[in-house]
């Protein structure tokens, strides 16, 4: 039985803890010029970074696509 007392203390305990106040947010910031260059210089990154990564793909598929070729077998002669 002094396991549940300890739990109920416990409880009893965390509930009376005093409240947070957040930040107060009456002030409204508006910056949309900043946030559309800001999202479109992140999209003029992601497209640099991919056109080498397409470009190196394309070369990986058509070096697969390709028939290998045989290389003529040497022939020792004695």
């Amino acid at each position: 039985m002094r396991i549940p007392a300890a739990v109920n203390t416990a409880i009893v305990f965390l509930m009376t803890t005093a409240n947070a106040f957040a930040a107060s947010t009456s002030k409204v910031f508006v910056s949309k010029l900043g946030i559309f260059i800001f999202l479109g210089f992140c999209a003029l990154v992601l497209v640099v970074q991919l056109i080498p990564a397409m470009m190196t793909l394309y070369g990986m598929l058509k070096g697969l696509g390709k028939e290998r070729e045989k290389s003529p077998s040497r022939v020792k002669s004695n």
